[in-house]
């Protein structure tokens, strides 16, 4: 097993209870103990956006968080959303356990960590818990780099397995010019659901920047809870692709599967610089 990255726990403002995770020198997850729905991060923004368009305001829903970090999301859902039963997934024990000791989870929460590889525990039958999330966030990370067992078609066909009928599935991803994996991850999405969205920084359509990706897919419609308008919180508002735009950005980018899959590139990655100032995918 390779070794894990090492993880540091910052306190940024003892006033909020405010605190940073890094992992491998990348910021994870920033999590206020005082008001768990401040959200630092733009990526957490937006899935909390759609999940917070996704069934009516404060009503419980069954969630399951693939990679937790800090717990920020499950944290908003827990104070958005009373009574909402939440699974997190976590491969670590020992960091989980050391983070939560610094920083616990809210009194009266209904949230479960399973520990262990996401895909194994996706994978079991004889899993103590029942799973049948209402909504799934694929956050799996090892530091700046997704591996390749956790996005492929059968990694996701695993996924589905635990969703809920129509259910709304939220990836955070990292790309940049070029968007190759980010394509790849929604062509493999779009042949398991109906309907499939990007979300993207406005200032990466110029296909020089680098930064996260989230993709959204269900077989329920996606335009009111990943709309412009959900998302118009956001400074500048993020680029949304839905419906014909999400397939021009999709192009003829293939269907990963176990025997095409890769681990996602890192930031520095010589394979950006490559693409850069190319035409945006979804033009």
């Amino acid at each position: 097993m390779p070794a894990q990255p090492p993880t540091e726990l910052t306190l940024v403002d003892a006033a909020t209870g405010t605190w940073l995770l890094t992992v491998d020198g990348v910021l994870q997850s920033q999590v206020s103990l005082t008001d768990p729905t401040v959200l630092e991060f733009d990526y957490v923004r937006v899935i909390a956006r759609a999940i917070d368009a996704w069934a009516a305001p404060g009503v419980p829903l069954s969630v399951a968080h693939l990679g937790g970090g800090a717990l920020t999301l499950p944290r908003y859902v827990a104070a958005t959303r009373p009574g909402s039963v939440q699974w997190v997934v976590e491969r670590d024990e020992e960091l989980s356990r050391a983070m939560l000791a610094v920083l616990p989870l809210p009194a009266g929460h209904d949230i479960c960590l399973l520990y262990g590889d996401a895909r194994d525990l996706a994978a079991r039958a004889d899993l103590d818990v029942d799973v049948c999330a209402d909504v799934t966030v694929v956050d799996l990370w090892a530091g700046a780099v997704i591996s390749a067992r956790v996005a492929s078609l059968e990694f996701y066909v695993l996924v589905t397995r635990r969703m809920a009928p129509g259910a709304l599935l939220a990836v955070n991803l990292l790309d940049g010019p070029g968007f190759v994996y980010s394509r790849g991850q929604a062509a493999t999405l779009a042949a398991l659901f109906t309907n499939v969205a990007v979300v993207v920084r406005h200032d990466m359509t110029s296909n020089t920047e680098i930064g996260n990706v989230v993709l959204f897919a269900s077989d329920s419609p996606l335009g009111f809870a990943v709309s412009t308008g959900s998302l118009s919180a956001e400074t500048p508002p993020p680029r949304v692709l839905i419906g014909d735009e999400a397939h021009r950005f999709i192009g003829n980018a293939p269907v990963v599967t176990d025997a095409t899959a890769s681990d996602s590139p890192p930031p520095d990655e010589e394979h950006f610089r490559a693409h850069a100032g190319e035409p945006w995918p979804a033009a």
